[in-house]
């Protein structure tokens, strides 16, 4: 059996963590789905970015956009959605089957609204009507101000992908969002079936604190932050106010792991794929990650639902000097600035390219 059908069997979901026209046009998408137990799929600015910038697969479209009068974000925005609502109709027949808890695919609000909880909420709004798919999460980050924006957008029925999250307690404050958000639709009287995922980046942790650790623990701190996690997930799942929910037709927010790629060319390249094997959660892998791991990956033991001896690993960490709240508040203002120049950079590159194609514009 493949090792991406033995992550399948376990009950972990795969997710592809790219998107490119071409990856469509070329039907590789479809045989990742067909193939290598591929079931969803996630986007954000720097995907785009390179996808965009990466040759001339979209120059067409652009051009084709400009002439209708659009520029900038709603020339993006719509470049984006054709991509994903045909990722989308490829990945539909396994959200049917999985009565929606599968076959995702992920946009995300522009970055530059991080800290703006009213304009997340309409910018979620607008993607999600625009997209007119109903497997499409919006993402939004999981900030301090994008947790507002968060609660309010599950309220409004809107399916969301909280990223940028980087820690258990940056978790928790997402999982209530939900909770929250799902609570208020009960109150309501509304359909309580709302699809989100909560994505905890792991591989930033490592490259962010390798430096600071000795041999014996450096590639240690991602993994262990996950298993604390997935033992925050496994309780909140079993405690009294989910299974109220659960009992009234509410859908689990499912813990996703984001940033599973190995960036360190010293550490093996399936590292984190084999380590993170849970039940009820989902990888969104990078292409080559995933290419890798079906070569030659190998799933290690389960992840325990109690967090194995995460505590006890990060108890080694902490006095070996990482300060890990700090750092994990660090790593998701570094990870928003980082969307934030992305952003910049796509929406300079489609300008370009529009005035490349369309000089008297």
């Amino acid at each position: 059996m493949k090792p991406t059908r033995q992550l399948h069997e376990l009950g972990q979901s795969l997710w592809l963590d790219n998107i490119t026209r071409t990856l469509l046009d070329d039907g590789t998408l479809a045989r990742y789905i067909a193939e290598l137990s591929i079931t969803g799929l996630t986007s954000n600015p720097s995907i785009f970015d390179a996808a965009i910038g990466g040759g001339d697969a979209y120059d067409a479209a652009i051009h084709a956009k400009t002439l209708a009068g659009l520029d900038g974000e709603a020339l993006f925005t719509e470049l984006a959605l054709e991509d994903l609502r045909r990722a989308a109709d490829l990945l539909r027949p396994v959200f049917d089957a999985t009565d929606q808890a599968d076959g995702w695919v992920s946009m995300e609000i522009s970055p530059l609204l991080a800290a703006d909880t009213a304009g997340s909420v309409a910018a979620a709004v607008q993607i999600h009507d625009q997209a007119q798919r109903a497997n499409l999460f919006v993402k939004i980050p999981g900030t301090p101000q994008g947790v507002a924006a968060i609660e309010q957008a599950i309220f409004l029925g809107i399916p969301i992908n909280v990223t940028l999250l980087f820690s258990s307690t940056h978790y928790q404050a997402a999982a209530e969002a939900y909770l929250r958000g799902i609570e208020r639709r009960l109150a309501a009287g509304l359909d309580l079936r709302v699809g989100s995922v909560a994505s905890l980046f792991i591989s930033r942790w490592d490259v962010a604190a390798n430096p600071l650790l000795p041999a014996e623990l450096q590639h240690k701190l991602g993994i262990a932050v996950a298993r604390q996690t997935y033992r925050a997930y496994r309780e909140l799942l079993a405690s009294t106010r989910w299974q109220k929910l659960a009992a009234a037709g509410a859908k689990p927010q499912r813990l996703l792991w984001g940033s599973t790629g190995t960036k360190d060319p010293s550490a093996p390249d399936t590292l984190y794929v084999s380590a993170l094997g849970a039940p009820d959660t989902i990888d969104t892998i990078p292409e080559k990650t995933l290419l890798a791991f079906a070569d030659h990956g190998e799933l290690q033991d389960v992840m325990p639902a109690d967090g194995g001896d995460a505590e006890a690993v990060l108890s080694q960490i902490s006095r070996a000097g990482v300060d890990l709240e700090a750092l994990a508040a660090k790593l998701q203002q570094d990870g928003a600035q980082s969307f934030v120049k992305s952003w910049q950079q796509l929406l300079q590159r489609i300008a370009v390219k529009s005035g490349a194609r369309n000089p008297a514009h």
